[in-house]
């Protein structure tokens, strides 16, 4: 078993993709005798499938892939309908030398995204590394290093307002045994620095969604148990924090069996949770039955996900084995993604499908909906506030005396560039045009004459039109 996940382990260094390249004709070749039939099948489009289901499937990119590998490039855009920025958003690359910055990589995965339709996850503001050399070599004081802390998120989320639907805004903030980890900030600025972090940042983008994110905090443990406690105090003092990440680099057969009781106790605090990183690595070579277990290891996660009403979506850990940090940091594990090294689907992608309904006959209703509404049921659509370029918008879903719903599903297209960015009271996803947002795991019944409402922000240029509204 290898060693846990170290503090900067999972952020992959540049020069790993060059050393891992030599590799990829030998293990596209091994990796395509060991996919069975079912994982060669085509299965429709990932983010297709989560939109179905009222979340998303998201992936880590990097700009130079995007822009140089065109195996890598098409499944980005057509598999994922969220991108997380690999390294691009991080202190030591947006700003290398202090008050000069690089938006490059940013702004190139961020225009791809919005190119294909998908969210963005901002990640990290605040992390103990990565830093830049002037910042975590520069000996300021606190008064100093605070105001910095304040000017670096102000700076990064304010250029993307409207652009980036969440941020990871502090990543990785404990220990193993639940104590706080000496960092940078934690020992210039104590602990309130988490709650500053989160203001500043809503501050900057009150539409984003703001996350704390961390590794090993899957299962029940002290790592999690402090996690909790610090979400719990943050809601109490009103801080605006809306999600949790829970990063999941698992290892082989090791998923916790208490995964979903874990996302749902957190959810039960009022907050969003995400599975952001998420890779299973085996010791290489790959044989056909690690790939199975893995295959089993990614659908218990998606199904734990599903299975929990504000789990908002997955985000895998780079495109293929090919592009995978696991080699790099953990010599002799490898094959962690869902796609082998030469770009080639393996048995966990169908895997990820089948757990988000494929194969499911178009029959068949969703948990979290009713197949078709019932008579007279109807879904009103209106724009309450609206200002320079954002809008908060909101659906009403009502039946009349003598019908009912037992879960509703309502989409739109939205005809003139709008973006969605944030919602509540409903799951929303928007692929493309299309927004389809689902109801809450505690607002599915319709009682006949009554009504339930969600709402929704999101960014408008040029006209902000009201869509026709489906209800099905």
């Amino acid at each position: 078993m290898p060693p846990p996940l170290g503090p900067s382990a999972h952020r992959p260094t540049r020069f790993r993709r060059t050393v891992l390249a030599v590799t990829v004709c030998a293990a596209a070749l091994l990796g395509a005798a060991l996919l069975p039939s079912t994982a060669r099948a085509a299965d429709p489009p990932l983010r297709e499938l989560a939109a179905a289901k009222g979340v998303y499937l998201g992936n880590a990119v990097a700009g130079g892939a995007l822009g140089g590998n065109a195996a890598y490039a098409a499944l980005a855009g057509t598999q994922f309908g969220s991108l997380t920025p690999e390294n691009a958003m991080k202190w030591g690359s947006v700003e290398p030398t202090r008050g000069s910055y690089n938006w490059a990589e940013a702004d190139q995965i961020v225009a791809f995204a919005q190119a294909h339709g998908q969210q963005v996850r901002g990640h990290t503001l605040v992390w103990h590394s990565q830093n830049p050399g002037w910042l975590a070599n520069g000996g300021f004081g606190a008064a100093e290093l605070r105001g910095l802390l304040q000017q670096h998120i102000t700076t990064e989320v304010g250029r993307y307002q409207g652009r980036v639907r969440a941020w990871d805004v502090l990543n990785e903030l404990f220990n193993e045994d639940g104590s706080y980890r000496s960092s940078l900030w934690t020992d210039a600025l104590g602990t309130g620095f988490v709650a500053d972090a989160l203001t500043w940042a809503h501050q900057a983008d009150p539409a984003a969604e703001l996350y704390l994110n961390d590794y090993n905090v899957e299962g029940l443990g002290a790592k999690s148990d402090a996690l909790y406690a610090l979400v719990r105090s943050l809601k109490a003092q009103g801080v605006p924090i809306h999600g949790v990440g829970f990063q999941a680099h698992f290892v082989l057969g090791q998923v916790p069996a208490t995964l979903q009781a874990n996302l749902q106790r957190f959810a039960d605090l009022g907050v969003d949770v995400a599975v952001t990183e998420l890779d299973v690595r085996m010791q290489t070579p790959a044989t056909e039955a690690k790939l199975s277990q893995q295959a089993a290891d990614y659908g218990t996660v998606v199904k734990s996900c599903l299975a929990v009403g504000r789990c908002r979506g997955v985000t895998a850990w780079d495109i293929s084995d090919a592009d995978s940090w696991v080699p790099s940091v953990f010599p002799g594990y490898g094959a962690a993604t869902l796609y082998d090294a030469g770009y080639q689907p393996k048995p966990a992608h169908h895997a990820v499908a089948v757990a988000l309904g494929a194969g499911t006959p178009a029959s068949t209703p969703s948990p979290s909906a009713s197949s078709s509404p019932a008579p007279g049921c109807t879904a009103a659509y209106t724009v309450p506030n609206q200002w320079n370029t954002g809008f908060t918008g909101g659906v009403t879903v009502s039946c009349p005396p003598g019908s009912s719903l037992s879960g509703w599903r309502v989409s739109w297209d939205f005809t003139a560039g709008q973006q969605l960015t944030q919602s509540w009271n409903a799951t929303c996803t928007q692929t493309g045009t299309r927004v389809t947002c689902a109801n809450a795991a505690w607002n599915g019944g319709v009682t006949a004459g009554g009504s339930v409402a969600f709402g929704f922000n999101g960014t408008w240029s040029g006209s902000n039109p009201v869509p026709a509204v489906a209800l099905n």
